[in-house]
């Protein structure tokens, strides 16, 4: 989208997306619970700069429930909402993506020059084909790792994906 930075699609409905269709039985798009945009404007760190391109999406796709991130800003609210040390800013969508929570969820896609899907996979593609639940030692401790995997249930969903417990 030319109105919000080097915007990019990820994370979770991705994860959902692969996995509903090769281990569950079929992605259900109803169940999406948000479609993370993660976008660069490393000129505009506030939230409300997050919120301005929410809205955007929402009026052009309202039944999509968008959450628009900056991961230029994240440095300046991520250790306020998950505890522990600051972190480092970012310094593009790549660097952003490769400290996602699991290695699964590192990964985002946009729709590039002449309708050419783009994928970004700093950490590769191998865990979200294969089916492999893995925390991503990058960002996530062990603590908040164990929290997901106990909201999002990834053996229950889909059964014949392996988890690899954190630790």
């Amino acid at each position: 989208d030319e109105q919000i930075p080097e915007a990019w699609i990820g994370a979770g409905v991705l994860r959902d997306l692969v996995w509903g269709e090769r281990y569950g039985s079929g992605f259900l798009p109803a169940e999406v619970r948000d479609v993370d945009v993660a976008f660069f404007d490393p000129h505009d760190l506030s939230r409300t700069n997050d919120d301005r391109m929410t809205e955007r999406l929402q009026r052009r796709l309202p039944v999509m429930p968008w959450e628009a991130k900056n991961q230029a800003a994240v440095h300046t609210w991520y250790p306020a909402k998950f505890g522990g040390t600051a972190v480092e800013p970012l310094t593009s969508i790549r660097a952003a993506v490769g400290t996602w929570p699991e290695t699964a969820t590192a990964v985002a896609v946009r729709l590039g020059a002449d309708d050419v899907i783009e994928i970004c996979a700093p950490l590769g593609l191998a865990d979200l084909l294969n089916g492999v639940w893995r925390r991503n030692p990058r960002r996530i401790d062990i603590q908040h790792s164990l929290a997901r995997l106990a909201r999002h249930q990834p053996a229950t969903r889909w059964p014949r994906v392996s988890v690899i417990p954190p630790g």
